[in-house]
């Protein structure tokens, strides 16, 4: 397993020469745009790899690997959320904008509205118009918790006005991107009583779950009988095994009318899905879970490194709790940056960010950051963005 120790001493040249997308552009950005982590894949995940390029594995799925990958994300949600899934109701999908798709293509009124809390994992706000359906925003409740971040919540009032106005699909992220929250069981239980008596149906993206920094995931259909009759969840290794290029996620059933419509009409939307990344995923969940642990611990380190430099170097700006996932999301609106702050960030500090806006209309002001990055570059990114926004500070 990564120590501490040898995930500091990867530098900014060494990722380069990964070709990872958040570092392929100039050679004096710090990347800390796209949800990758720079902490490299766990050996038996490569282990597996080379086995399937060596024999030759390129050809149509073959029906074993398919059983391999649903009973080993059977087991892996058993263990890390107490959620028993039968493995016939677990299919195989590219990724979870394909489950996403597949959902509002086959399973929602062919009028209906998508309702996307904000902020919102970018993607969110793109695919629905893309296949012609109307997005319904709802602004996420702001608290200030004082020393432990701003708190955000899900703004039931606003949902329920949503559904009203036409809304059929609610979008849940949990962990969310990119708050970091981690919902807990007493905020989400109003939530199905919601759902269930507007009629509605709730998508719940739990790419994160493995992610959870502090709390516990709750998978939202595990909750009671009504959730799970009302939801279909898309998990993945892609963020926690870092293996979003494999092309594998997973497309969860939680009742039997949606059963059988994905056996009408799910053949397709599966096919998309790579041979390796249903043998790498496979390998995660059942091979790399101390892996998984150390990383998890490592984050938890630049979790607290963030808040410190934050609280020291930028007081007046605002940072999320940060549960769970590896994303910050940071209110800047105080410093009064006119225009867009990637732009701003990107030509003054170096450093790329997600655009705020990029998340909902109404988060002008505010950035997702990326800190799944070793700990010297971390220091390095906020370093750089305080020389911008607090002149004086860093060098202080």
């Amino acid at each position: 397993m990564p120590s501490p120790a040898e995930i500091d001493a990867i530098t900014q040249g060494d990722l380069i020469a990964t070709g990872a997308t958040r570092w392929a552009g100039d050679a004096d950005v710090i990347g800390a745009f796209v949800a990758e982590m720079d902490f490299g894949i766990a050996p038996p995940i490569t282990e597996r790899l080379h086995f399937e390029v060596d024999r030759g594995a390129f050809g149509y799925l073959p029906a074993h690997l398919a059983t391999e990958l649903h009973g080993a994300t059977a087991g892996f949600l058993q263990r890390r959320t107490g959620w028993t899934v039968d493995p016939a109701h677990i299919h195989e999908m590219p990724d979870v904008i394909s489950v996403f798709q597949a959902v509002i293509g086959n399973f929602l009124r062919p009028d209906s509205k998508i309702i996307v809390p904000t902020p919102a994992y970018m993607p969110f706000l793109e695919v629905p118009e893309l296949m012609g359906r109307e997005i319904l925003e709802v602004e996420m409740l702001v608290e200030d918790s004082g020393d432990s971040g701003v708190h955000y919540s899900y703004d039931l009032a606003a949902i329920e006005a949503a559904f009203d106005a036409g809304g059929e699909l609610l979008v849940l992220c949990n962990p969310h991107n990119p708050t970091g929250r981690v919902f807990t069981r007493e905020e989400m239980e109003p939530l199905v009583e919601l759902v269930d008596r507007k009629g509605g149906r709730v998508f719940s993206d739990e790419i994160w779950l493995p992610l959870v920094l502090e709390g516990e995931h709750i998978p939202y259909a595990s909750l009671s009988e009504t959730a799970a009759g009302h939801t279909i969840t898309a998990v993945a290794a892609s963020k926690a095994f870092n293996l979003p290029g494999l092309k594998c996620a997973q497309l969860v059933t939680s009742n039997d009318a949606d059963r059988e419509q994905w056996e009408r009409v799910g053949h397709f939307p599966m096919h998309g899905a790579a041979n390796l990344g249903l043998a790498a995923t496979a390998a995660a969940y059942t091979q790399a879970e101390d892996w998984l642990d150390d990383i998890v611990g490592y984050l938890r380190r630049n979790r607290e490194t963030l808040v410190e430099l934050v609280a020291s170097l930028l007081p007046k700006a605002r940072l999320t709790t940060m549960e769970g996932t590896y994303v910050a999301w940071l209110d800047l609106r105080v410093y009064g940056i006119e225009g867009s702050l990637h732009d701003h960030l990107l030509e003054r500090a170096r450093v790329e960010c997600t655009e705020g806006t990029a998340c909902g209309s109404a988060w002008s002001g505010h950035v997702r950051l990326i800190y799944a990055m070793p700990r010297p570059l971390l220091i390095e990114a906020i370093t750089r963005i305080v020389r911008v926004l607090e002149p004086g500070r860093a060098d202080g």
